[in-house]
């Protein structure tokens, strides 16, 4: 008897997602092989992150199921836990290997200057699961070649001020406890909020351009309302540039 298969939210751009027992299975993609390493080095450095098992009887990527409840249902989080949050991202960074243009070709989909680092490239709260004491990030198929400010420009904006609606003084205290949490230096800090207002519009660009070619996943989710929450959210983080330069100064 095959195993019940209990389909699992998300993989907007990774194909269908199941559960089975304690794993999780998904498509595997020509960089599988290079994400499970990076994912083995991350847990010999000490970070918790979804252990790969390799592939299953039709190929698919076999993962550790983490339970909890994902950090988007939990919006907006508690300073304590956005600073767990940047001191994470920290932790990864520190220990994620640097960009060899001869190791190999990754899938980045929306590519940083200047890239020397592999980093995860999604670091955003639909992809954290908070629970039982454990802070994991998930669905690493999408990394690659980036920048620490690129990867936590997009954190840093996914998690703080990706709701337009928000007081931007009450975002800017929330993007303070995320970037201290990091330990940003100074040149960081400075650069924050410009790259944060870049990764944002690069974000809409996409699933406009998807939308006018006909790419997907990127056509269906701008008409399901993505593109519209993307254009707002760029609206947002460049219209009050002044408040999160004051807020990480």
């Amino acid at each position: 008897m095959a195993p019940q298969e209990e389909p699992l939210a998300g993989g907007n751009a990774s194909g269908p997602v199941v559960r089975i027992g304690e794993t999780v299975r998904k498509p595997s993609t020509p960089t599988t092989g290079r994400v499970a390493a990076l994912l083995d080095r991350l847990h010999a450095a000490g970070i918790d992150v979804p252990r790969h098992r390799g592939r299953d009887g039709y190929g698919r990527q076999v993962l550790e199921y983490v339970p909890g409840c994902v950090a988007q249902e939990l919006l907006p989080l508690e300073p304590q836990l956005l600073t767990r949050v940047g001191r994470l991202i920290r932790a990864i960074h520190d220990a994620s290997p640097a960009y060899d243009r001869v190791d190999g070709d990754w899938e980045t989909l929306i590519p940083a200057s200047a890239p020397d680092l592999i980093c995860h490239n999604d670091l955003a709260p639909w992809n954290l699961v908070v629970g039982d004491g454990r802070l994991v990030f998930i669905d690493w198929d999408g990394a690659g070649p980036s920048t620490r400010l690129w990867d936590l420009a997009y954190a840093a904006q996914t998690f703080t001020l990706n709701d337009p609606a928000r007081d931007a003084v009450l975002a800017a205290a929330d993007l303070r406890a995320l970037v201290d949490g990091y330990g940003a230096d100074p040149a960081i800090r400075t650069a924050l909020p410009d790259a944060m207002a870049e990764r944002t519009d690069a974000m809409r660009r996409l699933l406009l351009d998807g939308a006018a070619n006909g790419h997907e996943p990127w056509a269906s989710m701008h008409r399901a309302g993505h593109g519209a929450h993307w254009e707002a959210a760029t609206a947002y983080v460049t219209w009050h540039h002044d408040v999160w330069s004051a807020a990480l100064a």
